[in-house]
This record gives structure tokens, C-alpha cells and sequence, in this order.
């Protein structure tokens, strides 16, 4: 069976930047309070007109470019996303409407934060069964339509943003080489969007409750992030039989510095062993792992050759790592 490898990598945020100071202006906040309980200094914003779908597609677009080839070469994409233009028809389909991809399937991959891990799961294994050829796989979220800007707790936290990776066959070795991931039920109530699905369909009164928007517990999440996080990474590096010093970069999910940081403690890593750039994006949730590994190459810290570890927790709770050897 052919080894699935990583062969092209695009990402696209919107221009427009929303910093603390602006934030400071809207809710109860300052950029301290921020910076030392996050991280964040600033995230993107998509525009009014602009849909999960678009940021997709500027993602995929220079994806395809850097690769050479045509969207219609594609056999099939994946759209990770917790923000879909609308319920149906799928994100995916649009994208694959507005790409050309005539000869691709595909469908949306809904596991919030870890959406895009689960999504390069799928489909390196898709690829590893020898059925698909080109797998692209979209992390893109446009949270800024799902947030309260008068919740302070949770309004700092999230950007705008997309990211998108092409899985190909490669040699053995050369690429994917394991996953470790799980879902636990038990946690849905601390992390959510309470309303505009079948238990809660949308009503003047969901709506007067802001029951649309996303609603966390903050300590739960924390707590349970650090902890799963590091099994996941724990597990899949065992299973590997690599050890966390021979790993060059560990891309965590950028949802918050202090849980990188206590992951990155409990699993004896160095700094700069552990791409951060939650500073400039915040929490772009399914997009957050590519628009992280694209800044690690521009930074030289991720070559050809190199062991990275991707890792993510996500409300579900979901939770998901990926071993690859990067071949791009």
C-alpha cells in the first residue's frame, strides 16, 4: 500500500486585523488581560460579505498552485469546519463547485478544533487504501459569525482564517506514519453552540437569549485540553516507537498559550521544538494547524525530512494527533 505524504500546502486569512486595543473599545477588556491569559495580540476578520466557502477556496486555490497541477485532478476534498456557509448543501460541495473540481467527491468534517487532524486522517487513509490519487483537505472557519462581541471570555479568543494541505501517494517512510484520535461525549456541555440545530431550531427567542453564538467553560476545557492533548501525543509517539526529542516541530492547535506551553512541558519539549503563532491568528479553529506549520516553513523551522507532530483538542470533546514526516 502507497505511504500518504503531504506534497502542498496553501492558507488564506482575510486582511482586515481586529487587536486588543480594538477589542478594548468594544467589551470590557484590556490588551494585557488578554495577552496574559491567551496570548493573542490580534486576529483576522472576514468582511460582512465574505462565507466560510470563500476562505476555502482562496486556501485551496494556492494549494493547487504550488503544487502545478488543475482542481480537476482532485479525486477528492474534505472541508473541516464548524462555520459552513449554511446547513446544506455542504461547504464542500460549493468548494468544489468554485474550484472546477468536477472529478472530486467529498463532503464537510465537522470536529471543531480537531477538525483538521481528523481531516488529514481521513484522508491519508483514503489515499494509503489506494483508492484516491489527490485528497485536499480545507481547514476553514469564519468565527467571527458565531461569537458574542459583548462575551468577553470568549470574544478575544477567535479569528478567521483557512489552510489547506494535498495528500498524494509517496514512499514508504516518507510520510504519514500514525494517528491517535477519540471523541468523549461527556464534555459536549462545556463547549457548544446551544442553539440553530434540530434540538433548538432557530426562534426569535434563541435569538434574544444569543443562544447562536458559542458558550464555553473555560476551565473545563482548559483543564481537559492540557491533559488529552499530551495522551494523544503521548500515545501516537509511543505507537511510533519516536521519542519526543526526535520530533523537530510539534504544531499544536492555537487555541490558547498556556495550554501549548503545559503540553509541550509535560512532553520534555524545548521551544523550539513547538510552533506558536496564536499571536497573530488566535483561535482560527480547524484552520489554526496549517495557517501554524505554513509560518513554521517561512521561518526555516520545518523542512523536507523533518518528524511533525500535529495535535488538537476541540469541543466534543474531540480530540486528535497526527505523525507525519514532512515531505514538502
Amino acid at each position: 500500500m502507497p505511504t500518504p505524504k503531504i506534497t502542498a500546502l496553501g492558507c488564506y486569512v482575510p486582511p482586515r486585523v481586529l487587536t486588543n486595543q480594538d477589542l478594548e473599545k468594544m467589551v470590557n477588556t484590556t490588551d494585557q488581560w488578554i495577552l496574559e491569559r491567551t496570548g493573542i495580540r490580534e486576529r483576522h476578520i472576514a468582511d460582512p460579505e465574505v462565507a466560510t466557502s470563500d476562505l476555502a477556496f482562496e486556501a485551496a486555490k494556492v494549494a493547487l498552485e504550488k503544487r502545478g497541477i488543475a482542481a480537476s485532478e482532485l479525486d477528492a476534498l474534505i472541508v473541516c469546519t464548524v462555520t459552513p456557509d449554511m446547513m446544506f448543501p455542504s461547504t464542500a460541495c460549493l468548494v468544489q463547485h468554485r474550484l472546477g473540481a468536477k472529478g472530486a467527491w467529498g463532503f464537510d468534517l465537522i470536529a471543531a478544533c480537531s477538525s483538521f487532524v481528523y481531516g488529514l486522517t481521513t484522508a491519508a487513509h483514503l489515499v494509503k487504501a489506494g483508492s484516491h490519487q489527490k485528497v485536499l483537505v480545507i481547514g476553514a472557519d469564519t468565527m467571527s459569525r458565531i461569537i458574542d462581541y459583548t462575551d468577553r471570555a470568549t470574544c478575544v479568543l477567535f479569528g478567521d482564517g483557512a489552510g489547506a494541505m494535498l495528500i498524494e501517494p509517496g514512499e514508504e517512510g516518507e510520510g504519514f506514519l500514525g494517528f491517535a484520535n477519540e471523541i468523549d461525549g461527556s464534555g459536549a456541555e462545556a463547549l457548544k453552540m446551544p442553539a440553530g440545530g434540530s434540538r433548538m431550531p432557530p426562534s426569535h427567542e434563541t435569538v434574544d437569549k444569543r443562544l447562536h453564538y458559542v458558550k464555553q467553560d473555560g476551565q473545563q476545557v482548559f483543564k481537559y485540553a492540557v491533559r488529552k492533548m499530551f495522551d494523544a501525543c503521548k500515545e501516537l509517539l509511543s505507537k511510533s516507537g519516536v521519542e519526543a526529542k526526535d520530533v523537530k516541530l510539534l504544531v499544536p492547535h492555537q487555541a490558547n498559550l498556556r495550554i501549548i506551553n503545559a503540553v509541550a512541558e509535560r512532553l520534555g519539549m524545548s521551544s523550539s521544538q513547538v510552533m506558536i503563532n496564536i499571536d497573530r491568528y488566535g483561535n482560527t479553529t480547524a484552520a489554526t494547524i496549517p495557517l501554524a506549520t505554513r509560518d513554521a516553513i517561512s521561518e526555516g523551522r520545518l523542512v523536507k525530512g523533518d518528524l511533525v507532530l500535529f495535535a488538537a483538542v476541540g469541543a466534543g470533546f474531540t480530540v486528535g494527533a497526527n505523525l507525519w514526516r514532512w515531505a514538502c
